[in-house]
């Protein structure tokens, strides 16, 4: 090996050690303290090692420079030390404030800056309960799993399903355990038989069956207060989703799809500070309103949208029938993996529920492909005033890094970027720099979205809120 090569691979080496000395660190805080690490949004919470150094990399995007391993690992170190109480903290702007502080005492730095941290004392918990466990509800049990820290924030107690077969149970914890677009479960999975309840990296889920969503009374589990997160569908106004409320030990109701009549929608970012404490009932919108929301905020807000229309190039789901057989909806009755089918969409005028002001200016359809997941939204707008690809491509990069919707959008610029490559992704939409065509007045913004596991993101951020179990940000930003 020549010394340039060899100088390269001592390098890493070096980095690879740096931030596996981090990981016992972060785990420990996360467990004990409820304290989320993170890179500029992030999170280093169950990371490997590669995953931590490209986090730091990734800091290059806003700070211009990686951020050096050496710094972080020696404010996790006293942190692990001075041990704070929840918080959500991000080491990279740790980093910058104590470099630009010219000091020399990092703990005395930590202190001051994150005095809030100090006297936060953990909350008791939030009892979830998810009612339906199929594409979207089992991603969320691993959400929820995965954000389960010291038992002090959501807590996935149960879930309700109507019983299929003899073994459901074990089908139910297989279908938890394996995903053929999302991988493996990331850890264990045991089945409680005797006590009809999963057990998921030390979190029991019992699992309860009815058929009537008003007859469970949770309370003989265990279950209190809990915000309940019905994911079938079936209901989707206050009268049907009420009957959740009815029940001893439901707090408050979340539905996964667009709600009707007067039912608060929510797209996470956008208008979740519409919530109040008598929304008992809330909607978390859908996945395509949820990805094009943001977006569509966001060039409002800055060049004004006169009217626009939405053409969603959707995977397929499981509403749809695999072969030709009979379908009580239009040209759903086709085969889905053999088929581009023209459907329609709400997400359009499902828009003005989270943005009042784009009533009656949006127009949408759908067109159902053959893939399982990761779809795309067109949106062709015409705009108040003229502008160019460049001014919108650098308003959107900007907004991703640094703006108060950057944990919505995400902004990419490959000339190789396909569909899976976006697969797992956590924001709720991310534009596609490359394919944003302006003429004059008239934009159209190409947005990818996960419609699986980035919408069901955005759901679990509307669920912490609800729940006020989400740990204060620390530094803030200025940006």
């Amino acid at each position: 090996m020549n010394q340039r090569a060899d100088a390269h691979l001592e390098a890493w080496k070096a980095k690879q050690e740096l931030a596996e000395r981090m990981i016992p660190l972060i785990g420990q805080l996360y467990r004990d303290h409820d304290v989320v690490m993170s890179v500029h949004g992030r999170s280093l919470v169950g990371r490997s090692s590669i995953d931590i150094i490209r986090a730091h990399r990734s800091a290059r995007k806003i700070d211009e420079v990686e951020l050096p391993l050496e710094e972080s690992s020696a404010i996790v170190a006293a942190l692990a030390k001075l041990q704070p109480g929840p918080v959500s903290v991000d080491l990279a702007l740790l980093a910058n404030g104590f470099r630009a502080a010219a000091g020399d005492d990092l703990e005395a730095y930590l202190r001051e800056v994150l005095a809030p941290a100090f006297d936060a004392q953990p909350g008791r918990g939030t009892d979830v309960v998810l009612y339906g466990f199929g594409r979207i509800g089992r991603l969320l049990a691993r959400i929820i799993i995965d954000h389960s820290g010291s038992g002090n924030g959501l807590n996935l107690r149960a879930i309700v399903v109507r019983r299929g077969s003899e073994n459901d149970l074990v089908k139910r914890a297989n279908l938890l355990r394996r995903d053929s677009v999302h991988g493996p479960f990331n850890g264990t999975i045991t089945v409680l038989e005797d006590e009809d309840a999963i057990l998921a990296n030390g979190v029991r889920i019992q699992v309860i069956y009815s058929n009537d969503p008003a007859s469970v009374d949770y309370t003989q589990y265990g279950i209190e207060d809990a915000i309940l997160v019905d994911n079938t569908g079936r209901w989707r106004d206050a009268e049907g989703l009420g009957q959740h409320l009815k029940n001893q030990g439901i707090a408050r109701v979340l539905l996964t799809a667009p709600g009707k009549g007067d039912m608060l929608n929510v797209v996470y970012g956008v208008n979740n500070d519409k919530i109040t404490d008598a929304d008992t009932i809330v909607s978390a919108a859908s996945c395509t309103t949820n990805a094009i929301t943001p977006v569509l905020k966001v060039m409002n807000d800055e060049f004004g949208v006169k009217r626009g229309h939405v053409e969603t190039v959707h995977s397929y789901t499981n509403d749809q029938n695999l072969i030709d057989n009979f379908h009580k909806g239009d040209r759903r009755g086709r085969s889905a993996a053999l088929n581009m089918v023209l459907t329609e969409t709400g997400a359009a005028k499902a828009v003005s529920k989270a943005l009042p002001e784009f009533e009656g200016k949006l127009t949408g359809n759908a067109i159902r492909v053959p893939t399982p997941d990761v779809s795309m939204a067109v949106l062709n707008l015409q705009l108040e005033r003229e502008t160019t690809v460049e001014e919108i491509n650098s308003l959107l990069e900007q907004v991703s890094l640094t703006g108060a919707l950057r944990t919505q959008i995400e902004y990419v610029e490959s000339p190789e970027i396909v569909s899976t490559d976006f697969v797992g992704s956590n924001r709720a939409g991310i534009v596609d720099g490359l394919a944003t065509i302006v003429t004059g007045d008239t934009a159209v913004l190409y947005v990818w979205y996960d419609n699986e596991y980035g919408y069901s993101c955005q759901v679990v951020r509307v669920i912490e809120q609800l729940a006020g179990s989400h740990p204060a940000h620390l530094p803030a930003r200025t940006a």
